[in-house]
């Protein structure tokens, strides 16, 4: 029986994974910070403790859901965003390096400057502009550099079983008239529950390199709002504001690629795999909450 060992199992991610392999013979071995019913404690900025796990546990694949995804707070702890986005990866990658297993690594569309008039490919040169964008390309280095058989999926506004966006968004419109959102960045939204069919189907394969793994289309945070609403009922009227706009009103949030769009093209090139449109994935999930 394959064994799949999962960090942040409890996060969105983790859970659409536990969900996508529901109907395979699979042994999980679920870990996140705090232990649970069927949830091994496992610290992953800790080597030693992810050596030992892995040694015991010969998991013949590790997916790496496991993150500091707070943009903003990751400019006031940058420390501990570079040990959990870089020095995580790194040490996970050396755990599937010693026991021979395939590693899936999840990064994001702001390692890139966010500059570009097309979207982007995976032979695009990185440029960061946020500690989260900085510390998430080191991740990346460190897996090529470490694990021989990886994958390394980017993708972008991630949503699913768990605090989110598009959550966020239902809920202030509840208690609001209207809410003021971004209109100046785009991007492309995506399910969790599609990244995890991406990562099934190229755990199966031997493909392995950075592919870029977002749902199709794009839009802007102001009208994926919009989106939201119009989909759900919602009366609330969304305010579009710059990200000039947002900042004053917002002076700690930390600098956002205003362009973020990425194109699946390896996974086009290398397979016959196509991610579903943003706007279904939307429904499906809103059908489910």
């Amino acid at each position: 029986m394959k064994k799949i060992l999962v960090t942040g199992c409890n996060g969105q991610l983790g859970r659409a994974i536990r969900k996508e392999y529901a109907s395979e013979a699979v042994e999980f071995i679920n870990t996140d910070v705090v232990a649970g019913e069927d949830v091994v404690s496992l610290d992953i900025t800790d080597v030693d403790a992810v050596l030992k796990l892995a040694r015991e546990a010969k998991p013949d694949v590790i997916i790496n859901c496991a993150a500091h995804t707070n943009v903003d707070k990751c400019e006031e702890q940058w420390e501990l965003a570079y040990k959990i986005n870089a020095l995580g990866p790194r040490n996970l990658s050396i755990a599937a390096r010693e026991v021979d297993a395939k590693i899936i690594h999840v990064s994001t569309d702001y390692v890139f400057e966010g500059n570009g008039i097309r979207p982007y490919t995976e032979f695009d040169a990185p440029n960061p502009v946020s500690a989260y964008g900085k510390t998430k390309l080191e991740g990346e280095k460190f897996v090529k550099e470490f694990a021989p058989k990886h994958f390394i999926l980017r993708t972008a506004w991630l949503y699913g079983d768990g605090k989110n966006f598009v959550k966020t968004m239902l809920k202030l419109s509840e208690s609001h008239d209207e809410v003021n959102v971004v209109c100046d960045q785009l991007g492309s939204p995506t399910s969790a529950v599609e990244l995890a069919k991406v990562i099934h189907y190229l755990e199966g394969t031997e493909n392995y390199g950075l592919f870029h793994a977002t749902c199709e289309g794009d839009t802007n945070w102001a009208d994926f709002t919009e989106e939201i609403f119009r989909k759900t009922g919602k009366t609330t009227k969304v305010n579009h504001v710059t990200s000039a706009q947002y900042k004053e009103m917002n002076p700690a949030s930390a600098d956002r690629p205003a362009y973020s769009i990425l194109d699946n093209y390896m996974l086009r090139l290398t397979s016959d795999y196509k991610m579903a449109d943003w706007h279904d994935a939307l429904d499906v999930y809103l059908k489910e909450i």
